[in-house]
C-alpha cells in the first residue's frame, strides 16, 4: 500500500483535525466481522505520557532511526532534540502534513515495504503505536523483517509495540480468532479499515501476535528477540537485535 489519495485518508484527516484543535475528533477502526472500535491512542502525548513499555523501549534506540508509521511525528520530536537523525515515514497524507507542521525534520511518504537500501543505512527501526501490526501476516512478516535487516546492515535494533490478541475472554474476539484460523490465517491477523466522517481507507491486514508467535516468525530473518517489555496487558513492546551473517 503506497501513499493514500486524499479521499481515502481517514486516519490522516482525523489526526490533522485533532492537531488543529478538535480534541473530540477520533477515527473508527472497523474489522471485517463488523466490529467497530474507537482509536483511543494519544498521538500527541509527550514521552512522559507514552505507555511505560514504549518509554523503556525507546531507550534502546540510537544512531540513525527509521520511524515506521510515524503518525504525528512523536518519535522524531522526542529523538531529534537529542541529536538523533530520524527518517519518519507514513502513507497517510494528513499524518505526513501533521508531522511536518509539528517540526519533524525528515518526513517521507513511503510504506514500510518501499524503503530502499539506498535510503539507509539505519541503526534503529521504530514501530510504535501497535505498529508491529504493519508486519501484516505470517507470510509478509519474515519478508519485511529480512528487508529491515538489510536496511540496518544486519546489526541494528528494531523496537516495536503490539498486543497479545489471545489475552482476552471476549467472545467476539475469540470467535474472530477461530474464524481466522479456520481460514489458514493467524488468529490475531485482523482485516481492518479506518473510517473518519465520510472517509474510509482501503481494507488492510494488521497483525497482532503473541510472544511465542513472534519468536517463531523471526526465525531466519536476521533478527533475534532480545527483550520483551510488558505493558498494561495485553500490550507489550519487544526489542529485536540484528544477527550479522544471518541475512
Amino acid at each position: 500500500m503506497s501513499v493514500l489519495p486524499p479521499d481515502r485518508d481517514a486516519f490522516g484527516e482525523a489526526l490533522s483535525v485533532r492537531w488543529r484543535g478538535n480534541n473530540d475528533a477520533g477515527a473508527l477502526i472497523e474489522r471485517d466481522d463488523g466490529m467497530v472500535d474507537i482509536d483511543r491512542l494519544d498521538y500527541f502525548a509527550p514521552v512522559r505520557r507514552w505507555p511505560v513499555h514504549e518509554r523503556q523501549a525507546i531507550q534502546r534506540v540510537g544512531g540513525r532511526v527509521l520511524d515506521v508509521g510515524c503518525g504525528s511525528g512523536r518519535v522524531a520530536l522526542h529523538l531529534e532534540p537529542r541529536g538523533l537523525d530520524v527518517v519518519s515515514i507514513d502513507i497517510a497524507p494528513g499524518a505526513l502534513r501533521t508531522a511536518r507542521e509539528r517540526g519533524a525534520r525528515d518526513v517521507r511518504g513511503l510504506a514500510a515495504s518501499e524503503v530502499r537500501v539506498d535510503d539507509g543505512p539505519f541503526d534503529s527501526i521504530v514501530m510504535f503505536g501497535n505498529n508491529a501490526g504493519l508486519l501484516r501476516s505470517a507470510q509478509h512478516e519474515p519478508w519485511l523483517l529480512r528487508r529491515f535487516a538489510r536496511l540496518t546492515g544486519g546489526s541494528g535494533v528494531l523496537v516495536a509495540s503490539t498486543l497479545d490478541p489471545y489475552d482476552t475472554t471476549d467472545p467476539l474476539h475469540l470467535t474472530y480468532h477461530g474464524r481466522n484460523q479456520a481460514r489458514g490465517r493467524m488468529g490475531g491477523q485482523g482485516r481492518l479499515r479506518v473510517r473518519f466522517q465520510r472517509l474510509a481507507t482501503p481494507w488492510f491486514d494488521y497483525l497482532f501476535m503473541s510472544i511465542p508467535e513472534l519468536e517463531r516468525l523471526i526465525h531466519g530473518t536476521g533478527w533475534r528477540l532480545d527483550e520483551v517489555i510488558d505493558g498494561a496487558r495485553p500490550t507489550y513492546s519487544f526489542v529485536l537485535r540484528g544477527t550479522v551473517g544471518g541475512l
